[in-house]
């Protein structure tokens, strides 16, 4: 009898344990040693370029996780994500250079550029809150325009001719060394810009999940199933749906402050039609509905135009220097190739990794 009562595999006893985002001894050893290698061993082993390209991943990830939200989470398809990323590249670089010449003890603690996040994540929410209130009427095909709308009206119009000429500067401009400052953490270089991206990432990642958790949550899910029986349950389609589009926006928003850190310069070329169209690829190639699809598609997109740009040079060295070119073509091919032969995208191919590890030696 006592042979019998003995645990088998794992297993819990409570809720919390059961909800516990590492649930194991192995998949916490697997996430220090993950946390050991980002934020000690990468840094000394590569350099400047490198932490580069790292940096646009990130970057990539936070600007993709509104638009994970909104269609792999809460079934809401926008094609025009990358202009609320703009509004917030532009409120955080206004509102730093602005201040800082104003109250240039605010710059000097450090002050500025926190608060300059903050503001960029209530504008850029507040935006994509306007642009998804049609939301609440139409949906499919038609909210597909709105969000393309979103883009134009945004970058084209709004930012282009008035936004980034304000104080007589032009269409770009640049911001200052030192402008950046997080308390007495100026960001310089590519490493120091490295390490806050990996915190933004990790407590944007943390956020969304956790959040998924939730009453909110489970409403986007529902939403996302089916919205008539969602509202017949009593789900309040509407309100869930322009908090999806806030929370969407927020992210944006940080996406757009931290992309400031990486080149002090803004320019409305940074925020085109094509990288929106960018960010809905990553989450087909990821996968969706996961925040390991967000990872892992800016990882596989990123590393794929680095990685063919450079052989490009011996096959077709004319089109090796059309960078733009390339990367279109990469990300055309790779859409193809992930609907063919993996259509649920990189996470599903890893969870089924993953079950066949922890079944192993019966994995069949």
């Amino acid at each position: 009898m006592s042979a019998m009562r003995l645990p088998s595999g794992v297993y819990h006893e409570t809720y919390t344990q059961d909800h516990s985002w590492w649930q194991t001894r192995f998949v916490w050893l697997r996430m220090i040693g993950l946390f050991v290698i980002l934020f000690l061993v990468v840094p000394q082993i590569f350099g400047g370029y490198e932490l580069s390209v790292a940096n646009r991943i990130g970057y990539t990830i936070l600007a993709t996780l509104g638009v994970q939200l909104l269609i792999g989470f809460a079934g809401q398809v926008t094609l025009g994500h990358m202009a609320f990323v703009a509004i917030g590249s532009f409120t955080s670089a206004l509102f730093t250079l602005n201040v800082n010449q104003a109250f240039p003890v605010l710059g000097e603690m450090g002050i500025t550029y926190p608060l300059s996040m903050v503001l960029a994540m209530l504008t850029s929410g507040i935006w994509c809150v306007i642009f998804g209130l049609p939301s609440a009427r139409v949906k499919g095909f038609y909210l597909i325009m709105t969000t393309m709308a979103a883009q134009f009206i945004t970058v084209d119009f709004v930012i282009t001719h008035y936004i980034s000429q304000a104080g007589g500067r032009g269409i770009s401009f640049s911001l200052p060394p030192g402008t950046i400052k997080f308390g007495p953490w100026a960001i310089r270089t590519d490493l120091e810009a490295y390490y806050l991206m990996l915190i933004l990432v990790i407590v944007s990642i943390v956020f969304i999940g956790n959040l998924m958790r939730t009453r909110i949550g489970r409403a986007w899910i529902a939403i996302r199933d089916n919205d008539i029986a969602a509202e017949v349950l009593g789900v309040n389609v509407v309100r869930y749906k322009l908090l999806a589009f806030f929370v969407a926006g927020a992210l944006a928003g940080i996406a757009g402050s931290f992309w400031n850190s990486t080149l002090f310069a803004v320019s409305p070329e940074y925020f085109s039609f094509s990288e929106s169209l960018w960010l809905v690829g990553v989450v087909l190639i990821g996968g969706i509905g996961s925040n390991y699809g967000t990872v892992f598609g800016a990882i596989y997109l990123t590393l794929i135009a680095e990685l063919v740009q450079p052989s490009l040079k011996f096959i077709l060295p004319d089109l090796a220097l059309k960078t733009s070119y390339v990367k279109d073509m990469i990300f055309g091919l790779s859409i193809i190739v992930f609907l063919l032969l993996e259509p649920k995208g990189i996470a599903y191919r890893w969870s089924r990794i993953k079950d066949y590890i922890h079944l192993w030696p019966f994995s069949y």
